[in-house]
């Protein structure tokens, strides 16, 4: 029998984001070994410096290990989140079309934002929701937490937060959706480019790997992504940035919406725009370019030398 092996994080969102990417596959071919390897990487070693830090020290936080251990041939193929990935890949790295993508939607748990005390302490490790949240409720705390999903949402308890805010995606794929208190509307809250979707990524030259997982992607799901990850690409921006992003397709038309704010919240910018599906990038590029006619790069420069992954 034939093995392929599938490189992930070690942490139970990445197990769970495993299982939902091979369950079909087992079922496609049942004459194929899927074995996992678990690759740790800085930011789950290091869970006390800002992400931002982690990532000036050695590359993108969550990424870089896994990526090293695909080249050198380690592993056959990665599962990432796909949030997590720089918009660049490495050299002789690719990236399939995506399965499917479970919810963009970033998501509170402990309280709704309505219900949160003036001056609530909100727990949160990315700079994109601290930015957006400020913008809205300028009188929020934002503490900073790291950890898996089940780690900060214990973090409501040992760190008396009044709310955290997580990705829709993770909690649900844990089977915690019970403890989601609201959901944020994409209009004011739209997500990290690429959120809630996997990143599967594979070496250029391994042909027998993009046989056995072609037809595992989603056409939708990639037209989406590829154009929000083409409008932060043309932002320069990395996954540490305050930049929001949600493509939305509706037969042959895929319509972007981007935002960038300051992480004080005091500024923020937004562009919409619509476009031909078949035409993502150039979509995502024109976004970016509005964005930046409204000032995105003055925003952007404020943090791009301390937090670009």
């Amino acid at each position: 029998m034939s093995t392929l092996v599938v490189g992930s994080r070690a942490s139970h969102l990445a197990r769970a984001q495993v299982r939902e990417f091979l369950a079909p596959l087992r079922e496609r071919f049942p004459g194929v070994v899927f074995r996992r390897r678990v690759i740790t990487e800085a930011g789950d070693q290091d869970r006390r410096s800002a992400l931002r830090d982690v990532s000036e020290r050695g590359g993108s936080a969550f990424s870089v290990n896994q990526v090293n251990a695909l080249v050198s041939g380690g592993v056959d193929v990665i599962v990432h989140s796909l949030k997590d990935l720089p918009t660049a890949n490495p050299p002789g790295l690719i990236l399939l079309p995506p399965p499917t993508r479970a919810d963009v939607h970033d998501a509170l748990c402990g309280s709704t934002l309505a219900d949160l005390p003036y001056g609530g302490r909100i727990g949160t490790s990315a700079s994109r929701r601290i930015a957006q949240l400020l913008h809205v409720r300028p009188d929020l705390v934002p503490v900073e937490i790291r950890g898996n999903v089940p780690t900060r949402l214990g973090k409501l308890r040992t760190q008396q937060l009044d709310a955290v805010v997580l990705a829709a995606a993770g909690i649900k794929r844990l089977g915690r959706g019970e403890e989601i208190s609201e959901i944020l509307p994409v209009g004011l809250f739209p997500p990290s480019p690429g959120q809630g979707a996997l990143g599967i990524q594979i070496r250029e030259d391994n042909e027998w790997a993009r046989e056995v997982l072609a037809g595992s992607g989603d056409p939708v799901t990639d037209a989406e992504v590829r154009a929000e990850r083409a409008m932060l690409g043309e932002l320069h921006g990395g996954c540490s940035v305050p930049v929001g992003a949600f493509g939305k397709a509706d037969g042959g038309v895929l319509t972007l919406h981007g935002q960038v704010t300051s992480v004080d919240g005091g500024r923020q910018v937004e562009a919409r725009l619509s476009g031909p599906v078949s035409e993502p990038d150039k979509l995502g590029v024109l976004v970016a370019g509005l964005l930046l006619d409204q000032g995105a790069e003055g925003i952007l420069a404020e943090v791009r030398p301390t937090a670009a992954a």
